[in-house]
């Protein structure tokens, strides 16, 4: 309890009581006396005075913090917070902010006299009334209460320690409701507060700044000059009197100044760029100096600076000396005893690793990385060492490397294998010099992890081996050989099914690997595998018919066998049946039609990365494989394949194709001389890949559809390949899929949306990509996207803030008919049961077939304590962001400008300006809308020149603008040019309205 300035002798004589019991029903007893006679004076005709309130209160506080129920005393609380005695308004506080919920009916008595202390002009008040917003602060608080703490916290009256509780309090509110905090007046106040001469107040305004910054990055911009100068202050000072811990000058607030300026790009400012250099290079230096105290507070402290200024160092990226320097010192303390350095500096390697100034520096303590991966003990650590090796790999060091991960990944623990498995898979595909040592490492991978294998590992190992025609009979070869092993993971089996049954004919010619030796192989491990893997040699045996057809009659004896034909599984009795009857009735001709040779496979994205990307943890960056590889596009990005869905398969709806970490380049590829992390699916199949059925397999075939490879994500179905004989018609008939139940319902019409429920929407069309859609004080509605090209994928996450389960939630997307055509939506349903306190999130998947004007809509129904609720919103799903900036110079751009001439191609509108017309806030809504700001285009240095292009699935928009602002009158003038019709009065309206 706190120290309340007087004894509160019965409060004493009370906990004594509470001590002394012997026993749960005697505590009991004396708390129900003591709660009998607390309520009984509070309903007796005396009046109590402050002093009798206060203590009772504590009684029934403590009495609640032993764990009983207290259903009263809040309004004698609530009294106490009137007092004008310290330790009485003390105590109220107490109470209130432990045991008084929002919804409570005194909350507003509450808010109103924390309201009258905010007022007062006793500073000890105020704090006491800070402390409890901060404590207990909700949006109710923050609306009522949000103009009066920046009003005390900017004050020039204000003293130092109230400030500092304001700053927190202010801090408190933002995380409550942001949106009431984002203005241009108050962000200039705020930053001003880094130049206080109190380092208390500029500490406490550095922690609300930072939160403010990650909101409006451009608001704050100014903040940058004033830190790099507090900054530079704290670390040539010697004395700081009281902010001098263990001989290091202010070390949180440095640490929170370093942080803040990661949050922009390098100052443009060479005076404020130099003066921040001075003290990075200070601070550097001061981490070889001996030690001023051998205490660990001391090394604590300054270590803590060393690394956030060497995170600051890595996040500019442009000092070589800086990061070769950085990438020194930590060298030192991958052989420090304490294992937090040793972490902490395995783990700023792996960002320098990524650096071309810095990583040729790091590759100097390879060495001592895999000592530390082989005789590190601390599990953590070893995982920060194999981050490292995967960042700092290349090709030349590729095959050592591996190697090296190969060995460890026998004695790894469970936890990282898979994650490990991922990363030496990449590190082969990615740097493999000689594509038969990257087949061998595969499948080395799956005879020493074989559980830990994910299913992208060994599609792409076969996907590799359709495109190289160079490597296709050592791989059928070397998986035959691994096949015949003692033990033989099931992957391997699957690998095995799928490379014989294309290539298995490469290696007939031997009589140790004949026709009827890799069957029998093969089926000697049916009765040992799963259903799924099942599925595989079944398609397997039907394709080696075409391969062998002298071993056509042990095959059909196998696929005739009542084990297949009645078996429980239905898809292995249809497959034995139809195979079974394909190989009967079609001609040889016709067979070897339906089960030619898989294609080899076009360009996608890497689904290997983005499996890697969803496990690990770390911030290692995709490093471009142009270091001595000539086989890279012209963006850097490196061409892969993409795998051809059967005709009437729809995309799976787990691919995440938004998380995908490298561009398509725009060039053309020659797969045949690509390297191997490009052959790449975009997100890894949905299913198990199977030797291909192509040519003339029909489309409504419930199983042939499966034997194609996975599906493409981002590729829409193919066309049905015509029947090639009526016979197959016959024998493979039957009727289109139906609905998926699992998507979520996707509706042409007009329904009303309640744009009053959402007032911030606005600010999803240029800056933002994640936030709130929507909350009440039953349920919370954030949403996270992302775009890549023509598709883009929206998370909404929908959180019950209630005390109940909602049931029967639904949802509903709806597409204005006008936009049907242009717009393509497909989104997974969610639980109708939302526990309270949970959150769930549903994926919307879209497609910008082409230009759409209205935004598509979600209508969400529930049902929360007997009553339904229903409410329609708009998703932040618009144009824009499906457009991308676009460079050219000042002749090209009015060269295209002139072209674009047409009535309907251009829109021009004259509005008022809704916020301040600053330049650089200007040129960043312009960014964040889509195009890319052209400096020194327009011969009118206050004009603003843009150039973008709106990526649709079957083409491409180009959009020019003109942006004239005039101050005087705070008016603007925009002028969209566009090579569509309509699409420039689309993007005027939009970005009109966020300007």
């Amino acid at each position: 309890m706190p120290r309340t300035g007087d004894s509160m002798r019965g409060l004493a004589v009370f906990i004594a009581d509470i001590r002394n019991c012997k026993s749960r029903e005697q505590e009991k007893k004396r708390i129900n006396k003591e709660l009998a006679n607390i309520r009984s004076k509070f309903k007796g005709d005396k009046q109590l005075d402050g002093y009798q309130k206060k203590k009772y209160v504590c009684k029934l506080l403590f009495i609640f913090l032993l764990g009983n129920d207290v259903d009263f005393g809040h309004m004698e609380a609530v009294d106490l917070l009137a007092s004008n005695k310290y330790t009485e308004k003390q105590i109220g506080y107490l109470f209130i902010s432990v045991m008084m919920h929002h919804s409570n009916d005194l909350y507003k008595l509450v808010i109103q006299a924390i309201k009258n202390d905010l007022s007062s002009k006793d500073p000890v008040h105020i704090c006491l009334a800070l402390t409890c917003i901060a404590n207990i602060g909700t949006p109710e608080m923050a609306e009522e209460i949000g103009d009066e703490v920046p009003k005390i916290l900017t004050s020039p009256d204000t003293l130092h320690g109230v400030k500092k509780c304001a700053a927190l309090c202010l801090l408190r509110l933002f995380e409550l409701k942001s949106d009431k905090f984002i203005h241009a007046e108050l962000s200039s106040r705020l930053i001003a507060l880094l130049s206080d001469q109190h380092l208390g107040v500029v500490t406490s305004a550095c922690s609300l700044i930072q939160a403010l910054v990650t909101a409006n990055t451009a608001e704050y911009k100014g903040c940058v000059s004033l830190a790099v100068s507090r900054l530079s202050r704290i670390v040539s000072s010697t004395d700081l009197k009281d902010y001098m811990y263990y001989f290091i000058a202010a070390p949180w607030l440095s640490v929170k100044l370093l942080r803040l300026l990661q949050s922009y790009s390098q100052p443009t400012d060479s005076a404020v760029y130099e003066r921040l250099k001075e003290s990075l290079e200070t601070i550097l230096n001061r981490a070889t100096d001996p030690p001023k105290s051998k205490k660990i507070q001391h090394t604590n402290a300054k270590n803590a600076v060393l690394f956030e200024a060497i995170n600051l160092i890595i996040h500019y990226d442009s000092d070589a000396a800086l990061m070769v320097r950085s990438c020194n010192l930590l060298g030192g303390f991958l052989n420090s005893k304490e294992t937090n350095l040793r972490y902490l500096a395995l783990e700023s390697l792996t960002k320098l690793a990524v650096s071309d100034f810095s990583r040729k520096a790091v590759m100097k303590h390879q060495e001592t990385v895999v000592q530390a991966l082989k005789n590190e003990r601390d599990l953590s650590v070893r995982q920060r060492a194999v981050d490292l090796l995967y960042a700092m790999c290349d090709r030349d060091q590729a095959e050592e490397i591996v190697g090296e991960l190969l060995a460890y990944l026998e004695k790894a623990d469970y936890s990282i294998r898979e994650e490990l498995v991922l990363k030496i898979a990449i590190l082969a595909e990615k740097f493999a010099q000689d594509y038969k040592w990257y087949v061998d490492v595969v499948l080395n991978l799956i005879r020493i992890a074989g559980d830990y294998i994910a299913d992208e590992v060994w599609y792409r190992v076969t996907q590799i081996v359709i495109n190289r025609d160079d490597i296709q009979a050592y791989a059928a070869k070397t998986v035959f050989e691994a096949l015949q092993a003692p033990t033989c993971h099931e992957n391997m089996v699957k690998v095995g099914a799928y490379i014989l049954g294309e290539f298995g004919n490469l290696i007939a010619g031997d009589e140790r690997s004949g026709p009827i030796v890799q069957f029998k192989l093969l089926h000697s491990m049916f009765h040992l595998c799963s259903n799924q893997t099942k599925y595989i040699l079944l398609s397997t045996y039907i394709k080696l018919i075409n391969l062998f057809p002298e071993i056509k009659g042990d095959i059909e004896e196998v696929l005739g066998n009542d084990n297949q034909l009645r078996n429980s599984d239905a898809e292995i009795q249809q497959r034995a049946m139809e195979y079974t009857k394909l190989s009967q009735i079609a001609s040889s001709d016709l067979l070897a039609t339906v089960l030619e040779e898989m294609p080899q496979f076009t360009e996608r994205e890497s689904s290997l990365l983005a499996k890697l990307k969803k496990k690990s943890n770390t911030l290692v960056k995709e490093k471009d494989t142009a270091d001595g590889d000539n086989t890279s596009t012209q963006n850097g990005s490196s061409p892969v394949i993409e795998e051809r869905a059967p005709p009437s398969r729809p995309p799976p709806p787990d691919v995440n194709l938004v998380e995908l970490s490298v561009e398509l380049s725009s060039a053309p590829v020659d797969v045949g001389g690509s390297s191997l992390l490009d052959l790449e699916s975009p997100s890894g199949p949905a299913e198990v890949p199977e030797p291909a059925l192509e040519s003339g397999t029909p489309e409504d075939s419930p199983v042939l559809n499966n034997y194609s490879a996975p599906p493409a994500a981002t590729a829409p179905p193919e066309p049905a390949a015509p029947a090639a004989e009526p016979s197959l018609l016959d024998m493979f008939g039957g009727a289109p899929p139906a609905t998926d139940p699992t998507k979520v319902q996707v509706v042409t019409g007009l329904i009303e949306c309640n744009e009053a429920a959402q007032p911030n929407f606005k600010a999803f069309i240029c800056s933002r990509n994640n936030g709130i859609l929507f909350e009440n004080e039953i349920i919370q509605i954030g949403v996270k996207s992302e775009f890549t090209g023509f598709e883009g994928k929206l998370q909404v996450f929908y959180g019950n803030k209630s005390p109940l389960p909602l049931q029967g939630f639904n949802t509903t997307l709806y597409i204005s008919p006008k936009d049907q055509p242009s717009l393509r939506l497909e989104g997974q349903k969610v639980s109708q049961l939302i526990s309270a306190g949970a959150q769930i999130p549903q994926t919307i998947k879209a497609t910008a077939v082409s230009a759409f004007g209205e935004t598509p809509l979600i209508q969400i129904s529930f049902s929360a304590a007997g009553t339904a609720h229903n409410m329609v919103l708009r998703l932040p799903l618009l144009v824009n962001k499906f457009c991308k900036g676009t460079g050219m110079g000042a002749q090209d751009f009015f060269m295209r400008w002139k072209n674009l001439n047409l009535p309907a191609q251009e829109c021009q509108k004259v509005f008022k300006a809704g916020k301040p017309m600053d330049n650089d806030l200007v040129k960043g809504k312009v960014q964040g809308f889509g195009f890319q700001v052209l400096d020194g285009v327009d011969p009118k240095p206050d004009n603003l020149v843009g150039a973008g292009i709106i990526v649709c699935e079957g083409s491409q928009i180009g959009c020019l603008l003109r942006l004239e602002p005039s101050k005087p009158a705070q008016m603007y003038r925009m002028t969209v040019r566009s090579s569509r019709e309509g699409v420039p009065e689309l993007l005027v309206n939009l970005l009109s309205q966020d300007l």
